[in-house]
C-alpha cells in the first residue's frame, strides 16, 4: 500500500516557517540602512522598517527595528503600535518626542532629545517625533515584535470601507464637510 504524505508549510505569527535545511544567510539580512530615505514629502519624514516582512528569520524573535529620516521641522505624525514598545536613540539632530498616557489622565509625557539620547515609548501608547531643528534630524528605533504594527489618526480617513461619514462626524464634533474633505486629503497621502 502506497501512502502519501502532504508536507503544508507551518505557519507561526502568520508566516511561514521556512524548513531548517533550506535556511540561509540571506534569511537574517538586511542591507540599506546606512541610505537616507526620501523626506521630500508632505511630511517631511520618512520610516525605513526591518521586521519579519523584510527578513524572514525575524519570525518569533520578537524584535525589529527602523530607520527614520527628518527633514527640518519634519514629522513622524501621532501613532501607535499596537503590538510592541519602542525605544528610540537619535543618531544625528534634535527631536521633540513626546507619547500621550491613557485615559483619564490623556498626559502628554515629552522631552527634547539630542544625538545620543535614548527614549521609550510604551506599547499602544499614541507617541512622535518632530524635528525642530533646522537641519536634518535622524534616528533609530528598535521594537520589541517582529511585526509591530502601526496605527495612525489618518487610518481612521483611509479605512476599506470608509468609515460612515456620521460616525467621523459626531466623534470629532465637526461637520460632515470636513470629513469628507479629510477622507479625499488623506488619500493622497500614503508616506508612513
Amino acid at each position: 500500500m502506497l501512502t502519501r504524505y502532504f508536507i503544508f508549510p507551518v505557519l507561526v505569527n502568520g508566516f511561514v516557517c521556512k524548513n531548517p535545511m533550506h535556511v540561509n544567510a540571506e534569511d537574517f539580512f538586511f542591507s540599506g540602512l546606512n541610505k537616507p530615505g526620501n523626506t521630500n514629502n508632505r511630511l517631511g519624514s520618512n520610516v525605513t522598517t526591518v521586521n519579519v516582512n523584510q527578513i524572514a528569520g525575524l519570525n518569533t524573535l520578537g524584535i525589529s527595528l527602523a530607520r527614520i529620516d527628518y527633514a527640518p521641522f519634519g514629522v513622524n505624525p501621532p501613532h501607535t503600535h499596537p503590538r510592541a514598545t519602542e525605544i528610540l536613540t537619535v543618531i544625528e539632530g534634535t527631536l521633540h518626542v513626546g507619547f500621550i498616557t491613557s485615559n483619564p489622565q490623556n498626559r502628554l509625557i515629552f522631552k527634547v532629545l539630542n544625538a545620543g539620547d535614548v527614549f521609550v515609548f510604551p506599547q499602544g501608547l499614541i507617541h512622535f517625533q518632530f524635528n525642530r531643528g533646522h537641519k536634518k534630524a535622524v534616528a533609530m528605533a528598535r521594537l520589541g515584535s517582529q511585526n509591530p504594527g502601526r496605527i495612525e489618526a489618518k487610518d481612521l480617513f483611509q479605512s476599506n470601507p470608509k468609515i460612515d461619514v456620521r460616525v467621523l462626524a459626531k466623534a470629532f464634533q465637526v461637520d460632515k464637510k470636513v470629513i469628507d474633505y479629510l477622507q479625499r486629503q488623506s488619500g493622497m497621502d500614503n508616506n508612513n
